[in-house]
């Protein structure tokens, strides 16, 4: 039994170092420069857009007094131990 695991291990030890890893290669791709476009000569000015409407008046609000404050409920007593 001891030597099936000392043979085993040195069968394993030989089986993984025999494998030959290929080194990786990385492969960049080449850099393209696109040309950017230039602008061209400005055109002739638009013209003036229409004035919007400026819509009707509300009515007006109502001064204070009538204002409701809603306090939160008291916590709850901790539970007795």
């Amino acid at each position: 039994m001891k030597t099936s695991i000392i043979l085993s291990a040195a069968v394993m030890a030989l089986a993984l170092s025999a494998c030959d890893k290929q080194p990786t290669t990385v492969v960049t791709p080449a850099v393209v420069t696109v040309p950017t476009p230039v602008p061209g000569p400005s055109g002739p000015p638009g013209a003036t857009g229409a004035t919007g409407s400026t819509g009707t008046m509300g009515a007006p609000g109502k001064t204070g007094g009538d204002t409701v404050i809603v306090l939160p409920a008291p916590p709850e007593s901790p539970p007795a131990r």
